[in-house]
């Protein structure tokens, strides 16, 4: 009801009141062709929107080639954008350009396929079911960090990605594909360089040219489609009745549509999910860990809630309430390193951008890493302290958004969510992490915002911690924040 009276105020002020600036009124750079923007942007993209949101306000008009450009810098504006006006909007550049990978999945999908294949999709991620797979994630996640050494060198990225896409694997296709996790991440990386030739003006036309780079995308669909296909193949062989995600939608595609085609948006769907349901989780977590190793009272406060609540039990479901700091501190890391870390959207038809009115076929963005890190809604912004989510504020509410907002919003939410929160406990409660003198974590914001450069980190087992903690603090009281 909200939603419906803020659209048909902002329908009213789209149809001629005088408190609607025109275009030219819109603060941003000049840039009469767009081609610096675009260049900028590529470039450097955190770095150019960090200039344009301190520079220019909270709506930032600028030009990228021909297409009319704005960045929304605040959460009246984001609900505005990503609630509001959602019927008016499709996927942004990257995700159509993403199509010639990704086919028509959940990440590039337009309406009305988009809600049909949502609400397909959907009962694999009821609470219920992701319950029933927090046991894999508690036990893989075990099964992960019980092969490493005391004083081994790990690359924590590397590490998350594989034992994600193992989580993956297993619950939502009822089949482990870990073993790919090497060709998985190349082709995952090379599928992120599509984004550095998005922003090129005129870069729709340069996608259909025997370009190096062009082949090289050629060759990571094929890549992909000899995994999904082949898990698609032997599901088929072995029967659909399984409740994992890849039996449910064979059983459904299949009752509704040609085989072949059904098939084909099986595999649309299936590698979206992959793609989009270990990488962005892999990142998060290894950023969370990078965090933690710098702050040990907060990994401390962990293993001592893990203690308290599970016990020597596994940690699972039943638990995952429970753990309130561990998701605070994961949501907190998930605030200064969002996973996604920039939201765009093409509008279909003009529509208002608070006193502006943006044309039809302008690009809209909202960028999560820089609402994050924004001091008017959060205090003390570029420090890590988890203990800010002790307060469900609603000032948040639109500044705060890891997973997306509106009919768009992540539908894995509450799985990554879980897997997060279960796996730094388990890794926790067993390690402590320990940064190397030169390990830095450089961001590479492509699709995702992911660590440029290998999370070098050493690994000590918690429980000598622990023995030397409790010696010095009598009745062995945990560290406090």
């Amino acid at each position: 009801m909200a939603v419906r009276v803020a659209a048909v105020c902002f329908e009213q002020r789209l149809e001629g009141s005088t408190s609607v600036k025109p275009l030219q009124n819109v603060p941003g750079p000049p840039s009469r062709l767009g081609i610096s923007a675009a260049i900028a942007f590529r470039r450097s993209p955190l770095t150019y929107l960090q200039h344009l949101a301190e520079t220019y306000g909270d709506v930032v008009h600028f030009r990228l080639g021909w297409r009319q450009a704005f960045l929304l810098n605040h959460p009246d504006l984001v609900q505005e954008f990503l609630v509001v006006h959602a019927s008016r909007q499709v996927r942004g550049p990257v995700m159509q350009r993403g199509r010639a990978v990704m086919g028509e999945g959940l990440l590039t999908s337009e309406e009305p396929l988009h809600a049909q294949q949502r609400r397909l999709i959907q009962p694999a991620f009821h609470r219920e079911q992701i319950g029933r797979f927090a046991d894999v994630m508690g036990e893989y996640a075990s099964n992960a960090c019980s092969r490493w050494r005391a004083g081994e060198t790990i690359d924590l990225r590397k590490e998350m990605m594989s034992l994600t896409l193992a989580i993956l694997g297993k619950t939502l296709f009822d089949h482990r594909i870990d073993e790919d996790a090497g060709e998985i991440a190349e082709a995952v990386s090379e599928l992120m360089s599509l984004v550095n030739i998005v922003f090129v003006p005129f870069s729709q036309y340069f996608m259909r040219l025997p370009l190096p780079g062009m082949r090289r995308l050629k060759s990571v669909r094929e890549r992909f489609d000899r995994l999904i296909y082949g898990l698609i193949e032997e599901k088929l062989r072995s029967g659909t009745n399984g409740n994992d995600l890849l039996s449910m939608l064979l059983q459904h595609q299949i009752a509704e549509q040609e085989r072949g085609q059904a098939i084909r948006q099986v595999r649309d769907e299936c590698l979206t999910i992959l793609l989009a349901g270990h990488e962005t989780i892999a990142n998060a977590l290894t950023c969370a860990l990078f965090l933690l190793a710098q702050h040990p009272q907060h990994a401390e406060r962990i293993r001592a809630e893990v203690s308290q609540i599970a016990g020597a039990k596994d940690i699972n479901a039943e638990h995952y309430e429970q753990l309130l700091f561990t998701r605070h501190a994961l949501a907190e890391s998930m605030r200064l390193y969002p996973p996604v870390w920039i939201l765009g959207r093409a509008i279909k038809q003009a529509c208002s951008i608070g006193a502006y009115i943006a044309p039809e076929n302008s690009i809209l963005f909202a960028s999560q890493y820089l609402l994050h890190r924004d001091p008017r809604f959060f205090h003390d912004p570029d420090a890590f302290h988890p203990d800010r989510f002790l307060a469900n504020s609603k000032a948040r509410q639109f500044a705060y958004f890891p997973f997306g907002l509106g009919p768009r919003r992540c539908i894995g939410e509450g799985f990554a969510l879980m897997e997060g929160a279960l796996v730094l406990g388990t890794i926790l409660r067993r390690w402590k992490v320990e940064l190397l003198p030169e390990t830095k974590l450089v961001l590479d914001p492509k699709i995702t915002l992911r660590p440029k450069f290998p999370v070098l980190v050493t690994v000590k087992p918690a429980q000598e911690l622990r023995g030397a903690v409790d010696e010095h603090r009598p009745g062995g009281v945990p560290i406090s924040a």
